[in-house]
């Protein structure tokens, strides 16, 4: 897990897994409210409550950038790979059964 989570981050990967505030709140253990107002980024929230609430969602299947993710644009979010992707085949593999 990434050191710190953003209200940004927090939205942005509870839309990514399509969960409302309530599951979220449900699945962290935390009030609906309490949510919501670190949600709207009204507050910072203290630690351990954001460490519930990104421990929850990267349960759910997201993955959080954080600020040194320069590569990727900055601070953010993606889903987990859920499979492995097909890689195909090397040239090596390649032969004039399987060469399409």
């Amino acid at each position: 897990m990434v050191g710190y989570v953003n209200a940004a981050q927090i939205r942005a990967a509870r839309g990514l897994l399509g969960w409302t505030l309530d599951e979220l709140a449900e699945r962290c253990g935390i009030q609906g409210d309490l949510l919501a107002e670190t949600e709207s980024a009204c507050c910072n929230g203290d630690a351990s409550l954001l460490y519930a609430i990104a421990n929850a969602l990267e349960a759910g299947g997201v993955i959080f950038l954080d600020d040194c993710a320069f590569a990727e644009g900055g601070p953010g979010v993606r889903l987990r790979r859920r499979e492995s992707c097909d890689e195909g085949l090397r040239p090596d593999q390649l032969t004039a059964e399987n060469d399409l």
